[in-house]
């Protein structure tokens, strides 16, 4: 009994007349036959064809099953060299490119599974390109690591940096469904964590063709006539298929997409038949019931199988008695009574692209989790009229003639039994595999969603959908989209994937779209950010850039690295507002969170509580911001909210400074004191400059710091410089009179001032009143060195052990600010990505005026009058496509998402062929 499956989480593949699986589906669904003439590229067809099978050296079949452009190759993604790229098989550039696809498909970013325990499993039994290369006298040291059927699963080990088994399985026919029958056991011996399972078989050279002509196999019609009267033998196909395993459990507690699950599996020989090629009957019978078995699942529960069904008129019939036996028997193991109605659908896909050889098992099983998505079984292309060697009747089978839905069984008490699968394969050397496959089970969401503008929202799980009221949950008003490649051509080509994705799956929400690209997906250099707050907006936004419109929340750039420094820069008092943040309050768990628990802390500070002054309901209480009593906790509070959400996000600073009070935010962030401690100090800080005397005032001086001075003059002990925010940007505090009268000399020499809207003059001798009292409360605080540099106001330059005692918030509140030095510090230490933390941009504008050249980054948090996720997703998709690394994990935590499929990375392929002389054309 296995009592641990194992899911299926991603699929790729390229087979004849598809180039990924939603059009092998088509090609499925359709009965479309996609096997063709072998073209003069591939090798001259004639030359090498008799329609006598006795022509020596003669093959009878000049037809395959055939896929696209198998001589290109992004080689300059995987770091691969034209020269050994050439040399390459062109099995192992496939599967490269296919287990990159497969990673997406399940939602992973490639790169995040870097040096993961996963196996690689891949089955293949052609060696044509290496037959090329031994025919070119040019053999080189890649001629041998690029023909070994070895390197084809070693390779992608080595690409992706995996460090499970890593193994080759060539069973002919088998190969595939052996190596996934290898991979699950390795899974649950722990070998590994997940595999990569496929097969892969590419036709390059007619020397098979002429071997399994010669042995009577191959079909002179060029048809698979599967099951069929006129069946005579097979026709080649090439193609190549992969898939990503995790076990069931982990993958649902990953919330993984699960495309179905392997309940069981099982391989055997058939020792001596009457010859080495020929199969055996009680070996493929005992196959099967060993899966079954192994999978604990009775014969009357399963409804399809995928056969081997190669179309020769040994095989098939052999195959039906085989199945026939084993279901017998299976009736008899689980004391199920046979029944006169056929309740299990037979079918082959070999009708529509040909034998696959090795990677026929894993087409199979594609296939199979194709039919139990779509819950549809397609057809077998073409039939007509069943072989008189086979005999059905009296059995569980039915061939599926047409395409058809994909009905559940029933119990006798009417339980529903999930749909159930086995494909079969066997290799003409005797090796069987069957493989035993489930569809998922119901993923159970303890979380609601919904969608922004919708009354309900599907919710698709695997098995049903449910509806969602939308007042059930909290949701962010817009999102943010991701976009990268490692070169523009292919930045484009993948926005148009999207742009046609999202014009056919009206189905899938925009949080899901988004969560799925963002986490799911590498980063490179070439990137774009998108802020929607729909689909239909996403899609113009697209449109957009692919026409190289401008437009607002479409945002483009190209990272030359990911190694950017981070400066947080807080705001000071005097640019505070009501209902600052609240959107983000009502829509942010991790921010409301936070500036709930500054609520609490701050009631035994505050007679008003916190969230009443920033959000009240009482226009009375509107102007309890504006008094520096509430003004400096609200600000504390609301910056370092937006800190740590942005921490949450995984953009953290490398260093801090704040201005004025947004020091105290700054060194909370630092952690040179706690929350705690920090809010009891700046709520007493403000508290005692509000019961300061009325009467001052601050004023800003568009003037040089030695005019400033030169002004004041006699006035030096009523009125103090009390920040140096520039070149020409000073602001003056002290007694409103004086103040008044300095104003009036500067504006006579045409010096610009301005009126700041203070209750007190901060940073003078008017704040001195205050400072015993203070002291005493900044002693009781526990100080901590800085973990990460923050630049004091007090100097300038990065602090020390001063900033841990209370003499210095003491000289803090006195003493000038420094934003001009502090701006140079930054600039010294190489800093050009600075972020304001604050309601609004003020700091930005003044740093800029700093600095003789003005380069970097400069990005606000919050903007008065701009909505608050517009402006925080714009900075944040700025700093992405500037090469920040985000935390997109961290960005949706607080949300419920679901890994949605999507448009997997557009390679970017050329072509790389080696240049043979004998019977190939040099054009492939």
């Amino acid at each position: 009994m296995d009592s641990d499956p194992i899911a299926i989480i991603g699929i790729a593949c390229r087979f004849p007349g598809a180039n990924d699986y939603n059009q092998f589906w088509q090609t499925l669904e359709l009965g479309i036959n996609s096997i063709r003439e072998i073209p003069p590229q591939r090798w001259d067809v004639e030359k090498y064809y008799s329609p006598n099978p006795e022509t020596p050296n003669k093959t009878i079949s000049k037809w395959g099953g055939l896929i696209e452009d198998i001589e290109k190759f992004d080689a300059q993604f995987f770091g691969i060299s034209p020269r050994e790229a050439t040399k390459m098989d062109p099995q192992q550039r496939i599967m490269l490119e296919l287990s990159w696809s497969c990673i997406e498909d399940a939602g992973y970013a490639p790169s995040e599974l870097s040096g993961s325990q996963i196996g690689v499993f891949i089955g293949a039994c052609n060696y044509d390109y290496d037959q090329l290369q031994h025919q070119n006298e040019n053999i080189e040291g890649h001629t041998a690591t690029g023909s070994y059927t070895c390197i084809i699963p070693n390779r992608i080990s080595y690409f992706f940096n995996f460090h499970g088994p890593s193994v080759p399985v060539d069973t002919a026919c088998s190969s595939s469904l052996v190596a996934l029958h290898q991979a699950v056991n390795s899974i649950k011996e722990k070998e590994c964590e997940m595999a990569l399972v496929g097969g892969i078989s590419v036709l390059c050279t007619p020397t098979s063709y002429i071997s399994f002509s010669q042995l009577g196999m191959l079909s002179p019609n060029g048809q698979c006539q599967t099951f069929d009267s006129c069946a005579d033998g097979y026709v080649r196909g090439e193609g190549a298929g992969i898939v990503l395993l995790k076990p069931l459990a982990k993958a649902l507690s990953d919330r993984d997409r699960i495309y179905g699950v392997i309940k069981g599996s099982a391989v055997n020989h058939g020792g001596q038949a009457r010859t080495l090629t020929s199969p055996n009957v009680y070996a493929q019978a005992a196959v099967l019931r060993a899966a079954y078995t192994k999978a604990n699942i009775a014969p009357n529960t399963v409804s399809y199988i995928e056969t081997h069904s190669t179309g020769t008129p040994l095989g098939d019939p052999i195959e039906i008695n085989g199945l026939k036996r084993s279901f017998k028997q299976l009736h008899q193991q689980y004391e199920v009574p046979l029944t006169e109605k056929p309740y299990c659908g037979l079918g082959s896909l070999k009708k529509n692209v040909g034998h696959l050889e090795a990677a026929a098992g894993i087409a199979g099983v594609i296939k199979v989790l194709l039919a139990i998505k779509h819950k549809k079984l397609p057809k077998i292309a073409n039939f007509q009229q069943l072989n008189p060697r086979i005999e059905l009747k009296n059995s569980p089978f039915y061939i599926v003639s047409e395409t058809q839905e994909w009905q559940q069984l029933q119990t006798e008490t009417g339980e529903i039994i999930p749909r159930r699968a086995g494909v079969s394969a066997s290799g003409f050397g005797g090796v069987n595999a069957h493989v035993v496959l489930e569809e998922s089970p119901e993923q159970v969401k303890n979380q609601k969603r919904v969608l922004i503008g919708e009354e309900t929202s599907e919710c698709k799980t695997h098995s049903r959908q449910s509806k969602i009221k939308r007042e059930d949950v909290l949701e962010r008003p817009l999102h943010i989209f991701k976009v990268s490649s490692q070169t523009e051509k292919g930045l484009k080509d993948l926005a148009k994937k999207y742009e046609t994705y999202l014009q056919s799956n009206a189905e899938v929400s925009l949080q899901d779209i988004c969560f799925s690209a963002n986490t799911g997906r590498t980063d490179f250099a070439e990137r774009l950010a998108l802020v929607a707050k729909s689909k239909d907006e996403l899609q113009e936004k697209l449109a957009d850039f692919l026409q190289d419109n401008e437009t607002d929340g479409l945002l483009r750039g190209k990272a030359e690295s990911q190694e950017k420094k981070i400066a947080f820069m807080f705001t000071g008092q005097g640019y505070q507002y009501v209902d600052m943040g609240r959107q983000l309050y009502e829509t942010q768990p991790t921010f409301q969170k936070i500036l709930d628990q500054c609520n609490e802390i701050l009631k035994e500070y505050l007679e008003l509580s916190l969230l009443e002054v920033l959000y009240p309901q009482d226009t009375q209480k509107s102007s309890a911001l504006d008094q520096t009593a509430y003004t400096q906790p609200a600000l504390f509070a609301i910056e370092y909210a937006v800190a740590k959400l942005w921490e949450s996000w995984g953009v953290k600073p490398s260093i801090v400074m704040g201005n004025s009070v947004g020091e105290y935010v700054a060194a909370c962030i630092a952690e040179v004191f706690s929350l705690e401690d920090g809010l009891k100090l700046i709520a007493i800080r403000g508290r005692l400059m509000q019961q300061l005397p009325s009467g001052g005032g601050m004023v800003s001086v568009m003037a040089s710091e030695s005019q400033v001075t030169e002004v004041i003059g006699d006035y030096t002990s009523q009125v103090a410089i009390a920040a140096i925010n520039g070149p020409e940007s000073i602001v003056i505090s002290g007694k409103s009179e004086f103040i008044a009268a300095i104003c009036s000399k500067l504006e006579a020499i045409k010096i610009k001032t301005k009126q700041l809207e203070v209750s007190h003059g901060f940073h003078s001798h008017l704040m001195e009143p205050m400072l015993a009292e203070f002291e005493t409360v900044a002693k009781e605080i526990t100080y901590n060195q800085p973990k990460i540099p923050l630049i004091s106001n007090v100097t300038g330059e990065k602090v020390g052990g001063e900033i841990t005692t209370g003499e210095y918030w003491v000289r803090h509140v006195r003493e000038q600010v420094r934003f001009a030095q502090s701006m140079k510090t930054l600039d010294e230490e190489g800093y050009e990505v600075f972020v304001e933390i604050g309601p609004k941009p003020i700091l930005l504008g003044m740093g800029r005026q700093c600095l003789s050249e003005v380069l970097g980054v400069w990005l606000p948090s919050l903007r008065s009058g701009v909505e608050e996720w517009q402006q925080m997703l714009s900075s944040l998709g700025q700093l992405y496509v500037k090469g920040v690394t985000v935390d997109w994990s961290g960005f949706d935590s607080d949300y419920s998402r679901q890994k949605v499929a999507l448009p997997t990375y557009p390679f970017q392929r050329e072509r790389y062929w080696i240049e043979i002389k004998k019977y190939l054309s040099t054009t492939v």
